[in-house]
């Protein structure tokens, strides 16, 4: 597994990233079949720089998306599976005497790769929690006192379920926002689920739908200069005061009690660009900030009391915002 830190990249034009990101989704279907919304979500989070948080019952793929998207970019995968006995040392690392060479050595965590899957994040107690929130946040981790670079690029994809929630400990607001998106995973269409079937009964067992057919269709290196081409992508000012102008009326809406904080703004502006460059546009429209409002903003709000009375969702408070804010005109 690898660790070093790649050189900067220069910014990847539009249409080499509309490319690539095409070549990825053929690649990543052979493993991980149907549910093109999530694996869009997921992708434009990775172009944006930023992590995700996906819920959803067991059992829909999640593991195997990201192993698949790791494979197809040739990055290096790491998976933690949280329970309410794991420690911080086991996601960074620790430190451990060598006695032939009469000294400690840093032994480092599943934490040091490109993708990380932390699959049920929220059975593990909030310290384990917290040691997470440093690799996210700075993209390093502490061990012994002394801080190590994560490799880049470097993403978090962790998981929830969001039925069963005894002996869980719900992620504080704090560490929510950290996420960049929070993407839901439903259960695959009858198409899709009879292709998974019929995946399995070619002379295979249900553990064989790996990543085996996944080929390599770029590199680290050119994601690297994907995201930068990203983040260098022109954004009108109206559409970004339309993007904060969202933002913002998540705090004011009579449902809510806490709204999107100035992460939420950013995020919007952040995914809009992402899905531009998906979308082989060098410019941001108002339709990419309606298009991400959901993810980028569902899990940054906390609802009233009465809204949960009514079994109202944040889902359906955003889409009252977007019929209510004016977007600017195109």
């Amino acid at each position: 597994m690898t660790t070093e830190t790649l050189a900067p990249a220069a910014p990847m034009a539009v249409d080499s990233i509309h490319a690539r990101t095409h070549a990825l989704r053929q690649q990543v279907a052979h493993a991980f079949i149907g549910q093109a919304e999530v694996f869009d979500q997921v992708l434009m989070a990775l172009l944006a720089g930023g992590h995700v948080l996906i819920e959803g019952v067991p059992g829909l793929g999640k593991t195997l998306l990201v192993r698949a998207l790791a494979a197809a970019m040739n990055c290096s995968f790491g998976r933690i599976q949280f329970t309410p006995d794991l420690m911080p040392t086991d996601v960074t690392g620790h430190a451990i005497y060598d006695v032939k060479a009469e000294r400690f050595q840093i032994r480092r965590g599943p934490v040091f790769a490109n993708l990380l899957l932390a699959d049920e994040i929220n059975r593990a107690p909030a310290k384990t929690q917290a040691a997470l929130l440093e690799a996210m946040q700075e993209g390093q981790a502490t061990i012994e006192g002394r801080r190590f670079p994560l490799p880049a690029p470097f993403m978090v994809v962790a998981t929830q379920n969001p039925i069963e929630q005894e002996g869980t400990y719900p992620l504080p607001e704090a560490q929510l926002d950290r996420f960049l998106i929070k993407v839901l995973i439903n259960y695959p269409s009858l198409e899709d689920e009879k292709h998974m079937v019929e995946s399995v009964l070619s002379g295979k067992v249900a553990a064989d739908l790996d990543v085996s057919r996944v080929q390599q269709v770029i590199t680290q290196e050119e994601l690297l200069a994907m995201q930068q081409g990203v983040a260098h992508m022109h954004m009108d000012p109206a559409v970004t005061d339309y993007a904060v102008r969202i933002a913002r009326s998540t705090r004011e809406w009579p449902a809510v009690v806490g709204g999107a904080g100035p992460r939420g703004g950013l995020a919007l502006a952040r995914l809009a660009r992402a899905h531009a460059a998906m979308d082989g546009r060098d410019f941001v429209t108002p339709d990419d900030v309606r298009t991400v409002a959901l993810p980028a903003l569902r899990h940054r709000l906390m609802l009233a009391p009465e809204a949960l009375v009514e079994r109202q969702r944040p889902d359906d408070v955003i889409r009252a915002l977007l019929h209510k804010v004016a977007a600017p005109r195109q």
